[in-house]
Order: C-alpha cells, then sequence, then structure tokens
C-alpha cells in the first residue's frame, strides 16, 4: 500500500512512500533525532516564537531542500522565511557563474526586499564567518545557510524620537 505524502508538501514533488518504510526503525530513529533537535532549537529562542501548523513546517522544509538551503534557528512566519530563502536563492543563482557571489550585494539585496515588504528597519549579515549577538522584533529573525553563506536577517524597532519642545 503506497501513501503519496509529498502531494501536501509541495505539486511538484511527485514522491510516494511506502508506509512500510515509513514505519521502519531506520526513519523511526531519524524522525526522533529531528525532533530532538527540532525542541532544543525553540529552547534557545528567547522571545516569543511563531507556533506554525505541521503543514506549514512540511512546506517550508520542503522549500529549504527544493532551495538547497539550511534552515537554522529562527523567530519568524512561514510565509516570511519563505520569502528570505527564494529570494536569497534567486540573487545567488542570477550572480554570474564564474564569479564568486558577493556577500555585500546579497544583504543590500536581502534588506531592501524586506524594508519594502515587511517595514523598516530590517538589518541583513551575510558572510562565511561571523558571529553575532542581536536583539530582534517579535518575528523578525531568520538565520540560514545557502551554498557556503550564512544569511542573517532580523528586524529592530523603529521609534520616533520627539524634538525638544514638542
Amino acid at each position: 500500500m503506497k501513501l503519496s505524502l509529498f502531494s501536501l508538501i509541495s505539486p511538484s514533488l511527485s514522491l510516494s512512500l511506502s508506509l512500510s518504510l515509513m514505519e521502519s526503525p531506520v526513519i523511526q530513529k531519524f524522525k526522533g533525532k529531528q525532533v530532538m533537535q527540532m525542541q532544543q532549537l525553540s529552547r534557545l529562542s528567547l522571545g516569543p516564537t511563531h507556533e506554525r501548523s505541521p503543514a506549514e513546517e512540511v512546506e517550508l522544509a520542503a522549500t529549504a531542500i527544493s532551495l538547497d538551503v539550511r534552515l537554522r534557528p529562527s523567530d519568524m512566519p512561514a510565509h516570511m522565511q519563505d520569502r528570505a530563502l527564494r529570494c536569497a536563492r534567486l540573487l545567488l543563482d542570477s550572480s554570474a557563474p564564474v564569479s564568486r557571489p558577493n556577500p555585500t550585494h546579497l544583504a543590500r539585496a536581502l534588506k531592501k526586499e524586506f524594508d519594502s515588504l515587511y517595514g523598516p528597519a530590517w538589518h541583513c549579515v551575510v558572510g562565511t564567518s561571523f558571529g553575532s549577538f542581536v536583539t530582534h522584533s517579535p518575528g523578525g529573525f531568520v538565520y540560514f545557510s545557502i551554498d557556503s553563506l550564512s544569511v542573517l536577517l532580523f528586524k529592530t524597532e523603529v521609534q520616533l524620537v520627539a524634538e525638544p519642545g514638542d
């Protein structure tokens, strides 16, 4: 008996898995490790996280796999993460194939994209080796790796400063 499980993930992904395969000890062990890793990552987040339905999680994972992206900790709605992953992949693929991708151009383009779509005060760090410690607005943090680059995209709060005497 075969079940078409991945039709829920993406219409373009047409895989069938047998029910017996899904129940194998190797698959169960793998799924257990993934669940433990996700639980550990959720404990690392110090701010409020966005609850995602299992369908959103599966769809986001399928997007990450299809774009060859490794998702890391995040506090961002799935549709915004999807936008960040797709935008980064598009920008990297559009750069000249013989030249190395320019991290500064990628960071600038992601920041401008998110500023225009989701309001001001987005910040983006792209590179092969960097450390960070940032404070972000709730729902405004994603960290992922794509090709040889790591991408940190986060939003901060913008508060208007009143002129003295106002």
